[in-house]
């Protein structure tokens, strides 16, 4: 297998771009694990856009030597388009918070496949699994997301352990050792751009996608609808703090991912082809919960293959999922029909 890359000289430069609002609770592991790569101190960067913290956040990022820009508009999309703004370097990572680098070369990992001028990004396939974490954060390492929606239509861009791929979609790729090169054409698209994914910054800069907010994963499908795009899958992993044991965390990121989703789509400013997937997967997947079995056959898989009583959240995780998004795809045609506003959820307290 081939090496990553070892010379300094041959590394390119990188900003972190870091949307941050509350985020005290994981963010002096995630800027402690960007600052203790073995890499050099002068070519990474990180670029911090808070939306108005009021706990240890600013206090931290200081620690860490993290330059910090005002986020009015409070999402993490937003705060992503001002971090880019304010990014220096020849490449920008796109990691949260609640993201920890799992090892010290993780980012000479990801800045292999960028050797490849063909290559515009790059993206850890799998998230890592780590048995102290809690409940949720495991099952969504096994699962390989943090929608479990996403595992029946197919979409998904990490490791699944139930499907044994890192998506289901039939997307051609080349092994070149470290990573795998892709070639994106729509609707194939995985759910690309989050926790960990590394854009080339000019990519991003000319791509014309950028205004107020940056969808991360809207990027690569917007701009594979003009032509296809050479993208990497490199074979490590991060980690994902997404829920710890919290039940009622679970409950209020997913009101906000359908209702932040119904929102900007509303006003037009999504990309992503969601409503070209594998309209057969939505199918099974309320069938699925309505009739129970299937997502206890699912539990009882991923158990075998990987002994960890989180799977049985995964029955939980379906139904929550489906209630959730029923009751607001209504309230939201309701509020379409009776021409009241479209909701967009208030950040002020909001934390990672």
């Amino acid at each position: 297998m081939k090496n990553f890359v070892e010379q300094s000289h041959d590394l390119p430069s990188i900003s972190v771009l870091m949307p941050t609002l509350n985020a005290e609770r994981h963010l002096d592991r995630c800027l402690s694990s960007i600052r203790g790569q073995n890499y050099p101190r002068w070519k990474v960067e990180i670029v911090v856009s808070d939306g108005g913290s009021e706990d240890r956040t600013l206090a931290i990022c200081n620690k860490f030597r993290a330059r910090a820009y005002h986020n009015p508009l409070k999402t993490a999309e937003a705060g992503k388009a001002v971090a880019l703004q304010h990014a220096k370097n020849d490449l920008v990572a796109l990691i949260d918070s609640d993201n920890i680098l799992p090892d010290k070369n993780w980012f000479r990992r990801m800045v292999e496949p960028f050797l490849n001028e063909e290559v515009v990004g790059s993206e850890p396939w799998e998230y890592v699994y780590r048995a102290k974490d809690g409940f949720i954060d495991r099952y969504c390492a096994m699962l390989g997301m943090n929608d479990p929606l996403c595992y029946f239509l197919g979409n998904y861009d990490r490791q699944c352990l139930l499907s044994k791929k890192w998506t289901n979609l039939k997307i051609k790729s080349l092994d070149k050792g470290n990573w795998l090169k892709m070639s994106l054409t729509p609707p194939a698209i995985p759910t690309i751009g989050a926790n960990g994914t590394i854009f080339r910054r000019k990519f991003l800069s000319e791509s014309g996608l950028i205004g107020k907010y940056l969808f991360d994963i809207d990027v690569l499908a917007a701009l594979a609808e003009r032509k296809p795009v050479s993208f990497a899958k490199v074979k490590t992993g991060i980690v994902h703090l997404y829920c710890g044991s919290d039940i009622k965390k679970f409950i209020r990121k997913q009101t906000r991912r359908i209702k932040d989703f119904l929102y900007y789509q509303k006003i037009g400013a999504r990309r992503y082809p969601w409503g070209k997937q594998n309209k057969v997967g939505i199918v099974k997947f309320v069938l699925s919960c309505v009739t129970i079995l299937p997502l206890v056959f699912q539990a009882i898989k991923g158990y075998l293959r990987k002994k960890d009583r989180a799977w049985f959240f995964h029955p939980l995780a379906c139904w929550l999922t489906l209630f959730i998004y029923s009751i607001e795809k209504i309230k939201n045609g309701l509020k379409n029909i009776l021409k009241i506003g479209s909701f967009q959820m208030n950040r002020e307290k909001w934390s990672q």
